[in-house]
């Protein structure tokens, strides 16, 4: 799942900034945290857009440049205005406009980190559906990430 934000500066002002500076890898913050900081972000963003990319995408062409095109596709779907700086979080993606890719940008990019929330946010809230529905998966401990006990779940009773 990725992720894009197109900010709003001048919403930018008082609280709503303030709370902005609480923001970070999604994965530095807690839970509780990340569902208020999707609240500031949403009321400071323009636009937000949030691709979900299909499993049997990542396994035709594998995680990362699934990502990669995913990313690409969510910043499209944002249509910024041409002045608007595109910024990624480490890497460059495949699209056409000029963007930047930025290490560690979700510690040094508003934007970034925004997007970082409403990924991580979104995918927690639909890995606790999963869980639901499959609770032998343990989605709502491990939220999409890979661990073994996944693993070995999959291998013997096959995947959700």
């Amino acid at each position: 799942m990725t992720a894009a934000v197109l900010l709003d500066h001048s919403r930018l002002r008082g609280h709503a900034c303030a709370a902005l500076g609480e923001l970070d890898d999604s994965k530095q913050r807690t839970l509780a945290m990340r569902e208020r900081l999707l609240d500031v972000v949403l009321a400071a963003a323009v636009r937000v857009s949030v691709i979900v990319i299909p499993a049997c995408e990542i396994d035709r062409v594998g995680l990362h440049r699934s990502n990669l095109r995913g990313l690409a596709r969510a910043l499209e779907q944002l249509d910024p205005p041409a002045e608007a700086a595109l910024l990624t979080d480490g890497f460059r993606v495949p699209l056409a406009r000029t963007h930047r890719a930025i290490i560690d940008g979700d510690a040094k990019s508003a934007a970034i980190a925004a997007a970082s929330i409403v990924a991580k946010v979104t995918r927690d809230r639909l890995m606790r559906t999963a869980h639901a529905r499959h609770p032998l998966y343990g989605f709502d401990g491990h939220v999409g990430y890979g661990t073994p006990a996944t693993a070995l779940r999959c291998a013997r009773t096959g995947p959700a």
